[in-house]
């Protein structure tokens, strides 16, 4: 299930070691452009590079669920750790490796979405120990199609 869908027009943490994150906004919408080999339409990686691993990054509802339980965070949205597609149901490190299928979609699994230390300033102290094997999955988007928020 398709929980939230995010996507950011600039980078706050990409490419910004040793100096400050960004300031562009993540932008929740009810659904999204796919494009196949190319990335989300209006996100920062969109066209990025050929093949690029990262075209769309799954995150699990779960995993949100359990870092603000675990931090006691109440009121944060998911698109803190700018992560696209928020999923519930789903253990997102068995898709790597794997062609999966989400809305008529397909997608190809490549590996996880490590957390990085930007995590710790994106969401709070502790968050990357946390989501160590947790941190959701980078895709290749493999068809062009229309990715929807799900009906509650």
């Amino acid at each position: 299930m398709v929980r939230e869908i995010h996507i950011s027009p600039g980078h706050n943490f990409f490419g910004h070691h040793g100096k400050a994150a960004g300031t562009h906004p993540t932008v929740s919408v009810d659904e999204v452009e796919c494009v196949a080999g190319e990335g989300l339409s209006g996100d920062r990686f969109f066209g990025y590079k050929k093949n690029y691993q990262g075209q769309v990054t799954f995150f699990s509802a779960e995993v949100f669920q359990d870092l603000c339980e675990q931090f006691k965070v109440v009121g944060k949205s998911a698109g803190v750790l700018r992560r696209n597609v928020i999923t519930s149901g789903i253990d997102l490190n068995t898709l790597v490796a794997e062609r999966f299928e989400v809305q008529g979609i397909r997608f190809e699994g490549v590996a996880e979405c490590s957390p990085c230390l930007w995590m710790n300033e994106a969401f709070g102290p502790g968050a990357e120990d946390f989501l160590k094997d947790r941190g959701g999955l980078r895709a290749r988007i493999l068809t062009t199609g229309i990715l929807r928020v799900d009906q509650r």
